[in-house]
């Protein structure tokens, strides 16, 4: 979900950036969701409702890419299970713990050579 829902164009912008990505930036993004939390202007400053869980995720999947750049001979990227019928969702998701593993798990077996500093949903690369 946090790949697609940051809606600050600004922190966008700055998360998108896969070659200029860095660790500075990233906690600049945070930095700024931060302040417009304490100043209560999250939506003046286009952020949405839910956007502290779309932070607490993007942002941890941007560092990875800058660890992946950092770290070329690792293998580091982020994937999203989709939303899973678990108990924490009450099992209301959309895909079976199953389905839900198969990403994780692909991504974990690959030996060496692999993809680094991408995004998936569950088996496919997608977009941050």
């Amino acid at each position: 979900m946090s790949h697609l829902n940051v809606t600050n164009e600004w922190a966008k912008a700055i998360l998108s950036d896969v070659n200029g990505l860095t660790e500075e930036k990233v906690d600049k993004v945070v930095s700024r969701f931060l302040q417009d939390a304490k100043e209560d202007v999250l939506e003046s400053k286009g952020w949405f409702t839910r956007s502290a869980y779309v932070v607490s995720k993007a942002s941890p999947n941007a560092c990875k890419r800058v660890l992946a750049k950092n770290f070329p001979k690792f293998g580091i990227n982020s994937v999203s299970s989709g939303f899973c019928k678990t108990y924490m969702s009450s099992n209301n998701g959309h895909f079976t713990i199953e389905e839900g593993a198969k990403g994780p798990v692909k991504l974990a077996l690959i030996i060496s050579n692999g993809p680094s500093g991408l995004f998936f949903f569950q088996t496919e690369e997608t977009t941050f």
